[in-house]
């Protein structure tokens, strides 16, 4: 497969109304922060690591030392990240590569071996810093951390260390820009969407920098396939209403299955079938698929639908369990891919292409309509899955699980600046709710 990088451009959906930003924002609260002590415990931890390390960055040589004042200046903002600059001893630091001044190389290797560890040790409290806006389902769609060799040979050899620490690879490559586009909204003193920035780039932090996996931007109602941190491909999906809105959740594909059943929601059956049953008779049930059952477990029993009273199923006060049997109508297509969560949510296909045409897809009861879920199967598994033949709710296992991320990130940052996505599920108003005067609370 030819790998295009698009992670620069992150279409918008089309007709949804959106504004630039340019990079103007901030707030001088924390929204969240990592406590002094697990700070310092990764910090003595990467300390240790570094000591017996081979390959290391030259922070400064032969005089230059941009590369080691850049990244003091990345430690001593790192508030924006919920930390303690303390931590890094930004102090020391800075007398250390005062005293490289003179060239000495006793000076020189003591500056460089700091700040060796002092970018360990924010690298590693970065991704310890906790976030309780993710849902996570499986422990393995928790990124690993760079280990401090990975982190210094990345940095040793860079084409330039000074980009390289503005890009932060050790993140998600859209981190180092957000909070690039915070730094600035300091500047410019733009506080309400500084306060939507944080938001972001707390959410943000859980995502991977690098590997291969799936990330589904809710708020954008976007799919984007990711390899080796970047964008290789992408798809408009449709995702859930406002009363069924779509959970920001980690998880892992373990397989995907073909011809699948849908077992429809209770309340989806109140909404969606039991009203059509009362316009147009029972035969709207077999039309469509539709067999009434006693439950859903494997002793399930099918059940007469002449004597559902499914008029008081409509109006919510009889409670009736639905499948759909796998055809061209069925609500999940032709494919879903299973990543087992309790919220009963997963990535499928659909029948109702046409809503994918739409500019504000919110249509579903919570799950992630695809609009190509064949492509999609291509790319995950390395080759085509037909459901063609194939048995009812075949599965297809996955020799490794792929990670899955459902993120509601309402602001993205692009060549251009910060484009803003509509509040949709009003995470950001829940999230800034406890803000005084406009401004992002510390917590």
């Amino acid at each position: 497969m030819t790998v295009k990088d698009v992670s620069r451009s992150f279409p918008r959906p089309a007709g949804r109304p959106v504004r630039s930003a340019g990079f103007a924002m901030l707030v001088t609260g924390a929204l969240f922060a990592v406590a002094p002590a697990e700070a310092a415990v990764a910090a003595n931890s990467a300390s240790a690591e570094v000591e017996q390390l081979q390959a290391h960055p030259q922070w400064i040589s032969h005089g230059d030392e941009r590369a080691a004042l850049r990244l003091i200046e990345l430690l001593q903002s790192s508030t924006l990240d919920g930390l303690d600059p303390k931590t890094f001893k930004i102090k020391q630091l800075r007398r250390a590569v005062s005293s490289a001044e003179s060239g000495r190389m006793e000076a020189v290797a003591k500056a460089n071996a700091m700040l060796d560890r002092a970018l360990v040790a924010y690298a590693t409290a970065l991704r310890k810093a906790p976030s309780d806006s993710w849902i996570i389902n499986d422990r393995d769609a928790i990124p690993v951390p760079w280990s401090a060799a990975k982190i210094l040979q990345s940095a040793a050899t860079s084409h330039s260390l000074e980009a390289w620490i503005n890009a932060m690879p050790f993140m998600h490559h859209s981190y180092a820009s957000l909070r690039g586009a915070l730094e600035q909204a300091i500047a410019r003193g733009d506080n309400h969407s500084a306060d939507l920035l944080r938001v972001n780039l707390e959410r943000a932090r859980t995502l991977p920098g690098d590997g291969r996996y799936v990330l589904v931007n809710i708020a954008a109602q976007r799919l984007y396939m990711y390899e080796d941190g970047h964008v290789v491909d992408w798809m408009k999906v449709v995702v859930g209403k406002q009363k069924n809105p779509t959970p920001m959740m980690a998880a892992t594909i373990k397989f995907a299955a073909l011809n699948p059943y849908w077992y429809v929601p209770p309340d989806l059956a109140a909404e969606r079938i039991a009203p059509n049953v009362v316009k147009q008779g029972l035969g709207y049930l077999k039309k469509e698929g539709y067999v009434v059952l006693s439950d859903w477990g494997d002793k399930g029993e099918k059940v007469d639908p002449a004597t559902i009273d499914w008029q008081a199923v409509a109006d919510g006060k009889e409670t009736v369990w639905i499948r759909q049997n796998p055809g061209p109508a069925n609500s999940m297509g032709r494919m879903k891919f299973m990543l087992p969560n309790p919220q009963g949510v997963y990535l499928h296909d659909t029948p109702n292409k046409e809503l994918l045409n739409e500019d504000a897809r919110l249509f579903s009861g919570g799950c992630v309509r695809l609009e190509d879920a064949p492509r999609l199967a291509k790319w995950i598994f390395g080759k085509p899955l037909s459901w063609k033949g194939a048995k009812t709710e075949e599965p297809v296992q996955l020799s490794s699980p792929m990670p899955v991320y459902l993120i509601y990130q309402t602001a993205v940052t692009t060549g251009d600046g910060v484009v803003f996505y509509d509040d949709i599920y009003g995470k950001d108003r829940s999230a800034l709710a406890g803000s005084t005067n406009g401004r992002v609370a510390a917590r």
